[in-house]
Formats: structure tokens, sequence, C-alpha cells
């Protein structure tokens, strides 16, 4: 049986579920209010009402910009989209290596020789400006370096970014090498505001982690992708539309949901580990998939209805409804993205997120090292001799 030392730290719930870990200026998430917030604005309310480079701004500068700054805040990222030509010539054996993994994890790649191409420094060795600007370049590159190495990966060119589109329409322009429709690119658009943070999530926790060692923004970003790539965590826009997919048809709700639920599968696309409520994003998102219509949008209106209802008749007592991912798909599917560009998608705008949390993480000298509780054989024993 473990013992434990008088001197050890007190447990804490499994997966540190309500731990608070440190104070941050840039938003929270209140799950029993199914609210969440980027700095003092509601995320959904930006989503619907501003720009992704006005929201950009506010995470790294600390208020929304007037027309002015919006002006210099645009130009300056878009400049930064565009690839040195030493990264730009590595992407096809990028691409190649990471063909049946896809651009997810390709990016992890791509990214540390950014960093190191860059020069990217250890955070504690710059100024708070060299910072920013190291943050700016990696978030201005992320979707030139996802649709690039998706485009080699399916035997295309990559296309060269536009600094004359903003970034939802810039970022789909890379994509599919055609200007998007309006109504298309501000669905994309809304969507990447309402991701761009979402409270100490696992990729959150493991960026500000690194970021507390003092490692450069790269390692950070790219600690930060590796925890995104899980299925329980960024990894589910395209398994919910799977799921659409394997119900097939409008009398196959029932059975098929019912059967897995009783066999304890989870349903993807239900269920948050924070909202008790419906999820905000999901809301937002449902607007626009209802917005442009057709049978995908009606019949996840319908399985969404019908699995709420099934999951609380089966577990009475527990809140479970659609969370970012149902929708998500379906709007992202919509709008012509291939499912495997639906978690890179979410990348490219939770990156802002990411090394805003990692520029005020930079601020803190102290290093993230929690403790364990050992369960092992209790030691001091005997070593064995060697055979």
């Amino acid at each position: 049986m473990a013992t434990t030392r008088a001197d050890a730290p007190a447990p804490a719930p499994r997966g540190l579920s309500g731990v608070v870990v440190t104070e941050t200026r840039l938003g929270d998430v209140r799950g029993r209010e199914g609210f969440y917030h980027y700095r003092q604005y509601s995320a959904v309310d930006l989503a619907r009402e501003r720009t992704f480079e006005d929201v950009w701004h506010l995470m790294f500068e600390g208020g929304l910009p007037d027309a002015a700054q919006r002006a210099a805040f645009t130009a300056r990222t878009a400049a930064l989209r565009h690839l040195p030509p030493a990264l730009r010539d590595a992407l096809p054996g990028i691409a190649r290596s990471s063909l049946l993994a896809g651009p997810l994890a390709g990016l992890r790649t791509a990214l540390s020789q950014a960093g190191a191409a860059a020069d990217f420094r250890p955070l504690y060795d710059l100024t708070p400006a060299q910072r920013r600007e190291n943050a700016l370049a990696a978030c201005a590159m992320v979707p030139t370096l996802l649709t690039a190495l998706h485009r080699i990966g399916q035997g295309q060119e990559p296309v060269e970014p536009r600094d004359d589109l903003p970034y939802a329409a810039n970022y789909l322009y890379m994509l599919t090498g055609e200007e998007p429709d309006p109504a298309r690119a501000r669905a994309i658009e809304a969507y990447l505001i309402s991701t761009v943070d979402h409270g100490f999530n696992a990729s959150t926790f493991t960026a500000r982690t690194i970021a507390s060692t003092g490692a450069d923004l790269a390692a950070c970003l790219v600690g930060a992708v590796g925890a995104l790539s899980g299925p329980l965590h960024g990894g589910a826009p395209s398994r919910a539309l799977d799921a659409l997919d394997a119900i097939g048809t409008p009398d196959r709700i029932d059975p098929w949901i019912r059967e897995r639920v009783l066999a304890g599968e989870r349903i993807m696309g239900f269920g948050h580990a924070v909202y008790r409520t419906e999820d905000p994003r999901s809301r937002l998102l449902r607007g626009f998939a209802e917005s442009f219509g057709g049978p995908l949008a009606e019949f996840a209106v319908e399985v969404e209805r019908r699995v709420v209802e099934i999951l609380a008749e089966l577990k009475p007592g527990r809140e479970l409804h659609t969370n970012v991912e149902f929708y998500a798909g379906v709007v992202m599917e919509q709008c012509g993205l291939p499912r495997e560009m639906f978690t890179p998608t979410f990348a490219s705008a939770r990156v802002v997120g990411w090394s805003a949390n990692v520029l005020e993480q930079a601020e803190d000298s102290k290093i993230i090292r929690p403790a364990a509780r050992y369960v092992g054989p209790p030691p001091p024993q005997p070593i064995p001799r060697a055979a």
C-alpha cells in the first residue's frame, strides 16, 4: 500500500478540474452560465460584430482598435504572412513526411523550423516588444503553413497569400486558390474568432507551461499543437460530422444513438468539460448553418434535438448539449473545407490565443512545476543482485 509523506502536497482533483493555477487578463469561461469572454467583451458578440484582426489586436494589445489602429495592424500582420524562402523550400519534405498524419502534424515540424530560421530566442532573453514581434510573425505564418502543407499533400502548388484580403478570406483563398464567397468567408471568420481562446484548456495550459521554462515561442506553440491534436480536445469537428454520416437518415437517429449511449460510448460533438448549458459557440454556429440551409443543416438540427432528448432520458440529471465541434463541422463542410483541414483551421485561430497566453506567462519568472502523488511499491527496497 502506498504511504503518504508528511511533507507531501495535498492531492488535486483528477485532471486538475477546477484548480486555479494562475491569474489572467485574457478571458474566462463561465460554464454554468454558458458564457465566455475575451478580456472584457463577450466572445460571441465579438464573433458577430468584429473582424478577426480586431480580436487579434484585442488579445495582443489589450483593447479593440480604432480605424487607424485597425488599418496599421491589418497591414502589419498581412505583410508577415509570406514565408521566408528557406522555409518555403522545406515544405515539400515536411508535407511528404507527414502525409499520413496530415497538416497538423506537419505544422509541428514547420513551426519548429520557422522558429529556428527566424532565430526565435528564449522568451526570458527577450524584451516584451521582441516577444510580441515573434508572436505576430508566428501567428501570421500559421495559415500559410497549414494551407501550403495541405495543398502539397494533395499534389497541388501552394497559393501565395494576398495582402489585400482579410485574415479569414485569405485563409480560404490560400486553401482553395479562389477568392471566397463573402458570406462563407464571414461564417469562417466568425468561427475563427469564436475559437481564439477558451480558458485554461489543455493546449493553452501546455503552451503556458512551456513558456514558464523560458523556452522560445515556437517551442510553446509546437507543444500546444501537439495537445490540440488529441481527439478529446481539438480533433473532434470531423468526427462529429462522421457521426452524421454514419446515422445517414432520420429514421436511424434513435437506434444509432441509443446503441452507443447504452454501450457507454461518447457521442462526438456533445458534452463539454466546462459547460453545463449549451455551448454558446454552438448557438453561434448553428445560426450560420441554418442561414446556409440545405439537407445537412436540417439533418444536423434534427440529430441535435433527438440526441439531447435521448441523453436526457438515458442519463437523467446530466446536462449534455452540443459543443462547438458539432456545428463547426457542419459550417466548415458547407463552406467547402475538406474534413482533414477542420482541426488545422481551429489551430489557425487558436494560435493567437496561445501566443497571447505565452506573452502573459512570460511576464512571470516562476516555472510551473506541479507535484505527483507516488502510488507505487514503498521505497527504499533492497536492489536485487544482478543475475
